[in-house]
Order: C-alpha cells, then structure tokens, then sequence
C-alpha cells in the first residue's frame, strides 16, 4: 500500500509540468491560435514535442518488473527499487495521457484570455491546468489502483512487499500462510480498487 502511494504521487507529481511540452496547444509559437507557424519555426516547436512524447513512450514501454529488476540489482532489495519502477512507468503513461487531455480541452475561454494579452504560463495555470483537472484526477486515481497490483507482484523480486511472503511461503511449502498472504494481497486490491472508483465517480459527478 505505502509503495504505490510513494509511486503515484511521484509520478503524478513530475507528469503534470512534463505534460505540457507535449501539447501541441501550448508549445506552438502561436498557441491557441489558427496561425500557422513558419518552417522556421517548426523545427523548434516540434522538438519539445518528439523528446517528451519519446520520453512518455520510452517509459511505457519498459514492463515495470524489469525495471524493478534491473534496479533491484543497482540499489538492493528495498522498496525504492519498487517504488522507481511504479513511477517510472506511469509517469510515462500519465504524462501521455495527461497531454491528451491538454489537446482535448476546450480552447475557447483560454484562447479568448491570450487573445486579452496575457502570457502563455498565465493562460496556461488560470485556465487550461483548471479545466483538465478533473480528468486528470481520474487517470491518476486509475492509475493508482493498478500501482497496488504491481507492487504486490513486484514482491516476487524479493522487495518487501506481500509478494515477497508469498514467494517465502511457497518455497518452504507453508501453504497455510501462502493463502493467508495472497488473500490479504487480494484484500488490499480490492480496498483500493473501492476508494478509487468511489474517489473517480465523485470527481465525475462534479
């Protein structure tokens, strides 16, 4: 449970200023605008946007469990490796998502603020950040609920979590406690799965 809260708001943390680079509403010279950009100019717009999106991809990509193992061998046994992992991964798919949301937002009400003369970062936290952040709160605590499956799988690498006692008990064939462990494991999910479909339906209904 700790692990894939530390995870997710890491990630969620570092997605949310990572996301904007990969809007293309708010990286073009002329954002929120009909204008063109100049062939100049495209170069440099699309730069942010391939290294992000990139960045988001990569991070997907790569299965949670082998990164987990490959920085259980760099940093031990502990729940970092874990925790590293969990964020690494949905950092790359809330950043992704969360620049969709960006591209999906409304552009009249922010497109009529910069169009008053207030800068890009100004339209950008009065208004594009405010109306996305309802839909970003419901991938986050999406997101959130398969954070707690991972991380009780990741225990099979040996990170101190429920999969770690049910690997321990398999092994000396206490199969008493392996079921005590995997429904406690199953119980947990099944928590959290509840907070965040209440915590989701909420957000929705407002």
């Amino acid at each position: 449970f700790a692990i894939s809260i530390v995870a997710i708001l890491i990630a969620g943390m570092l997605s949310i200023p990572a996301a904007f680079p990969a809007a293309h509403k708010i990286v073009n010279t002329q954002p929120l605008t009909n204008q063109a950009n100049s062939r100049r100019s495209r170069f440099w717009v699309q730069l942010p946007l391939i290294l992000s999106r990139c960045g988001f991809m990569l991070c997907r990509v790569i299965p949670e469990y082998i990164l987990a193992f490959l920085l259980v061998s760099l940093l031990g046994p502990s729940a970092w490796p874990a925790i590293l992992a969990l964020a690494i991964h949905n950092f790359g798919i809330l950043g992704r998502l969360g620049a969709e949301t960006i591209e999906n937002t409304p552009v009249e009400i922010p497109r009529a603020l910069y169009a008053q003369g207030l800068r890009r970062s100004q339209v950008t936290f009065t208004a594009i950040l405010p109306m996305s952040a309802t839909r970003w709160c419901i991938f986050f605590f999406y997101r959130w609920e398969t954070c707690i499956r991972e991380a009780t799988v990741l225990g099979m690498l040996g990170i101190a979590s429920i999969g770690y006692w049910v690997r321990e008990t398999r092994a000396r064939d206490w199969y008493d406690e392996m079921l005590f462990f995997t429904l406690v494991g199953a119980g947990l999910v099944l928590i959290v799965d509840l907070i965040s479909t209440a915590t989701r339906r909420a957000i929705r209904q407002h």
